[in-house]
């Protein structure tokens, strides 16, 4: 795999060396300070360091330290000199109640709040040094972080990365204040560290015989018939920790159990609960229901993997995965309930949580601590163990509550391999959607915990998984904005923080790292939409905006001119596809979004759901079942899709005055990848009083064509003021379908009238 190293076409070293005139530099007069994550800023007069080169002095207090972190960047010339002179001071006072960066003319200071905040003044004095071509602008730059737990996520399992690409991850997160990468090297789909008393683990388990291509939702699946894999040695894995270590980063690896385990089973058969099967790594992505047994033989051989894990990687924390692990095999295994019986436990999810215990406290003994995913809450969580809170927020206020250390990293607000943007453009990914405005506004810390249980908020983490990311320029795109984007929420609290001021210094970044042949998602001009006045005719788009400054232009249905947006509002007043697209200050044009707007006899009607859309997945309420706009046929997670955890929906619509009614459309999305069911049944219901109610159709043959169900009902012609709508959850996820035991989602979409 080509990777680019964009740090070496900076022609001085990262940390600033040269101090060159303007014209050299092509560096305007006015310093430019748009770091990320922001700083409080003194003393900034406008003007330039005159700084030659960095002296450091290894014997002197933390520059050793200086030297380890900023050795890799200092290509293009002798950026660093090492000798008994040092133009680097360093002073270490736990009294302060920041960190601080000084640039001065002739030296840079660095006052230290604890030791581990030196990272992140380096990487300001690296963003400095970007932002103005090797320059360093005057002042005092003043930091504090918010959380002690700052973290990243790459999932190499599912596809493999060489150790180029981890060094240039963890990089970007060196350049944004990240001290935590999580590494995630188990799956079902590829085992990826050596483990050499167990040298199947490389032969066998890190190797599939060919790979889904396409989205796991589409019908037929279709596979490249490519054998595919890879591992790190144990040498590699060395490298890549001490590379991290000495840019301030701590990696956590994560070797999953007692589930997503089907590579270590292909490679060891009797690491089953049934030995005389043969087993094969997968080849498509999704939960399976072969998992860990929890005999001796098991433990015996994950005490050797964990004897090598913890020689290679120092980090306090070792990550058991925990998530996702049916139990099917283990009700159906003698021996399982045999144990269930012998130690005294309520069920399957208690013999889980004896698994994690058994690993917890092995792990402990070697001075090590486990965290894990927040299924290990379930039958009872270990004694020491750490939380991450993925499926929302309440795992991570339970484990709190119980006085855990947590993570927060909900599918909602931190994972990275959700789409960004809804336009129709943006390459495949897994589904959802999580803009940058979105995980820009994530607050790590829940309303509802009691502020005595805050302390146990550890802090956040982005994820990045790679079922639909193959290659390394797709986890650039899908990575390095948002990763930008949550590294101030790790900063600064949300006073702090306003997006349109985070936008304009994005954009610098944008542009930076585009120049430098990064694969980063320009996505700051994708308009996004609200509708003013609820269900009012003719319906209104409002807030039609960019991030940055920016003009509004649009497309009429049938319209190839483009013509100018009057304010911020623009009225569909016929049918059809409507585009709009942002033209910002310098003339950078954004990708075109479109409305695809078709009225039906519900707009204007008032609608009440009788349970509300899991919070998670709002859409924009119940009007937004009404409006007259389809919802992406890709993209669940976008504003027109409403989202409910195991409820059924139950949509009352009143009209104004009597309707006829002739047809029902109803769209839901067909999703079992990310535990999307269609619903068990739907019916339509209607009344001339709003008391009584008949039923006028039930539905359950579903077509699966699409990821989309478009559902037709067609009717004779009634006369109703009210207009029920109930679809069915489709409730417990049984056993043998993806999210087996979880309560399904059920997404609805548009309710068009006719």
């Amino acid at each position: 795999m080509q990777i680019n190293w964009y740090w070496k076409s900076i022609p001085l070293a990262l940390l600033l060396v040269a101090c060159r005139s303007a014209s050299e530099s092509g560096v305007g007069e006015s310093p430019n300070y748009a770091v990320i994550p922001a700083t409080e800023q003194s003393d900034t007069t406008g003007a330039w360091a005159g700084l030659k080169s960095l002296q450091l002095d290894t014997t002197a207090l933390l520059q050793r330290e200086i030297w380890a972190a900023l050795r890799d960047y200092a290509f293009g010339g002798p950026s660093l000199v090492l000798g008994a002179a040092t133009n680097v001071r360093v002073v270490l006072d736990t009294g302060l109640v920041r960190s601080t960066l000084n640039v001065q003319d002739r030296g840079i200071e660095l006052l230290l709040r604890d030791s581990s905040q030196l990272y992140r003044g380096l990487s300001l004095l690296s963003q400095l040094g970007v932002l103005n071509a090797g320059r360093l602008p005057v002042g005092a730059y003043h930091y504090r972080p918010r959380f002690v737990y700052r973290g990243m996520h790459l999932d190499v399992a599912r596809h493999f990365f060489p150790k180029e690409a981890l060094f240039k991850y963890l990089d970007f997160l060196f350049f944004y204040g990240y001290n935590k990468f999580h590494w995630h090297l188990t799956e079902d789909q590829g085992w990826r560290i050596e483990i050499k008393r167990y040298p199947k683990l490389q032969t066998v388990a890190a190797y599939r015989e060919e790979t889904l291509v396409g989205h796991y939702n589409d019908t037929p699946q279709r596979f490249d018939g490519q054998r595919y894999g890879g591992y790190y040695t144990q040498a590699e894995v060395r490298e890549i920790v001490a590379y991290a270590a000495a840019k301030g980063i701590e990696v956590i690896p994560e070797i999953e159990l007692p589930g997503h385990s089907l590579a270590a089973i292909s490679a060891y058969p009797e690491l089953s609960c049934d030995p005389t099967r043969s087993y094969a790594v997968a080849t498509k992505w999704g939960i399976f229901d072969d998992i860990y047994c929890p005999t001796e033989k098991t433990f015996q051989f994950l005490e050797g993997v964990f004897d090598e894990v913890t020689a290679l990687f120092p980090s306090r924390y070792i990550h058991i995965g925990g998530d996702e692990a049916p139990k099917g095999a283990w009700r159906e295994s003698a021996f399982c309930q045999d144990l269930i019986e012998r130690e005294g436990l309520v069920d399957e999810a208690g013999l889980q949580s004896y698994f994690i215990r058994r690993v917890e406290r092995y792990l402990n003994e070697r001075g090590r601590q486990i965290i894990g995913w927040d299924e290990i809450l379930e039958g009872g969580l270990a004694p020491k163990a750490s939380v991450m809170s993925w499926r929302g927020t309440e795992g991570g206020i339970a484990a709190a509550l119980a006085d855990h250390q947590v993570v927060m990293t909900p599918t909602s607000h931190c994972y990275f391999d959700y789409y960004q943007s809804d336009h129709p453009e943006e390459p495949l990914a897994i589904g959802g959607l999580t803009p940058l405005e979105k995980v820009y506004a994530f607050e790590p810390i829940p309303a509802e915990l009691p502020v005595e249980k805050h302390r146990y908020i550890w802090g956040a983490q982005g994820n990045v998984w790679t079922e639909y990311l193959p290659d390394f320029a797709k986890v650039e795109y899908m990575a390095l904005a948002r990763m930008a984007a949550l590294s101030e929420v790790l900063y600064r609290d949300s006073t702090q923080r306003r997006f349109a001021d985070f936008a304009q210094r994005l954009q610098t970044h944008l542009d930076y790292w585009e120049g430098q042949s990064v694969n980063v998602a320009q996505r700051l001009l994708d308009l996004r939409f609200d509708l003013a006045g609820g269900n009012a005719v003719p319906l209104r788009v409002t807030d039609l905006r960019a991030s940055v400054a920016a003009r509004v232009e649009q497309q009429g249905p049938g319209d190839d001119t483009w013509t100018a947006v009057e304010g911020t509002s623009a009225v569909l007043n016929e049918p059809g596809i409507y585009a709009f697209r942002a033209v910002d200050e310098a003339g950078r044009v954004g990708r075109a979004t479109r409305v695809h707007y078709e009225p039906h006899l519900g707009l204007g009607a008032t609608i009440e759901l009788a349970q509300p859309p899991d919070r998670r997945y709002p859409g924009r309420g119940g009007s937004g079942l009404l409006n007259g706009i389809k919802g992406s046929d890709e993209k669940y997670g976008d504003r027109e899709w409403l989202g409910f955890s195991g409820e059924d929906l139950e949509a009352t619509i009143r009209f104004a005055e009597p309707r006829v009614l002739r047809r029902v459309g109803l769209r839901f999305f067909d999703g079992e990848g990310q535990w999307i069911y269609l619903p068990r049944e739907v019916e339509l219901l209607a009344s001339t009083d709003g008391q009584t109610f008949r039923s006028l159709a039930r539905r359950s043959d579903w077509q699966r064509r699409a990821k989309v169900e478009e559902v037709e009902v067609a009717l004779e012609a009634v006369e109703a003021t009210h207009l029920r709508v109930v679809a069915k959850n489709y409730g417990e996820i049984p056993e043998g379908r993806q999210g087996e035991g979880y309560r399904a989602w059920l997404f609805v979409d548009e309710i068009s009238i006719e």
